[in-house]
């Protein structure tokens, strides 16, 4: 099974160096001198891996046949793609593929069904599951701990613990500083 483990970014320096985006928990196993990796576009790769470095908080990774700034800029937006066995599972028990949690049911604490995950986006702050109700809407829920109580692969779902008004907008309480300042005279000040 091939999951994406990166995406490239600029160019860094005049040696053929990229940024890179990471999308795995697993770099290190990943992303390491030697690791042949498949892309999107395929017409950029395969790309092996030949020697990596982290420079103010960003990962760096040179290519094998990358030798200047000019080859680097060209790999930019390419997706790394890493083959990995479907059996396998990341090492720490709380974490999980993509393909892992893709067609969960999505449950509420008391068994009442939200929906099922069809998609899950990585942004930088967190991992989002895109959910689709039973009526064909979609929710997105934050996968974070608060809110994903559970993840339970053997019953094949996922439940959580929503605050007010992420599942029901009905339900959600509009905080509003408004409500609370005086009301301005026809003289544009303030009663007092």
């Amino acid at each position: 099974m091939q999951l994406v483990v990166a995406r490239i970014g600029r160019a860094h320096g005049i040696k053929g160096e990229v940024t890179v985006e990471v999308r795995t928990d697993e770099p290190e196993l990943r992303l390491g001198p030697g690791a042949v990796l498949a892309t999107e576009p395929a017409s950029t790769g395969p790309l092996t891996i030949e020697a990596g470095r982290v420079h103010s908080g960003r990962l760096l990774l040179r290519f094998e046949g990358v030798r200047d700034r000019t080859a680097a800029e060209a790999l930019r937006n390419t997706l790394l793609i890493s083959e990995v066995d479907p059996e396998e599972l990341p090492e720490d028990p709380e974490e999980f593929y993509d393909h892992q949690l893709m067609d969960l049911d999505v449950v509420l604490a008391d068994g009442t069904e939200i929906g099922r995950i069809t998609e899950i986006t990585h942004l930088p702050s967190q991992d989002l599951f895109i959910v689709e109700r039973p009526d064909g809407t979609e929710v997105m829920i934050p996968f974070v701990e608060e809110i994903v109580s559970e993840i339970d692969l053997e019953e094949q779902r996922a439940v959580i613990t929503p605050p007010p008004g992420l599942i029901d907008e009905s339900e959600a309480v509009v905080a509003s500083s408004r409500d609370e300042e005086p009301a301005e005279t026809a003289e544009g000040g303030k009663d007092d």
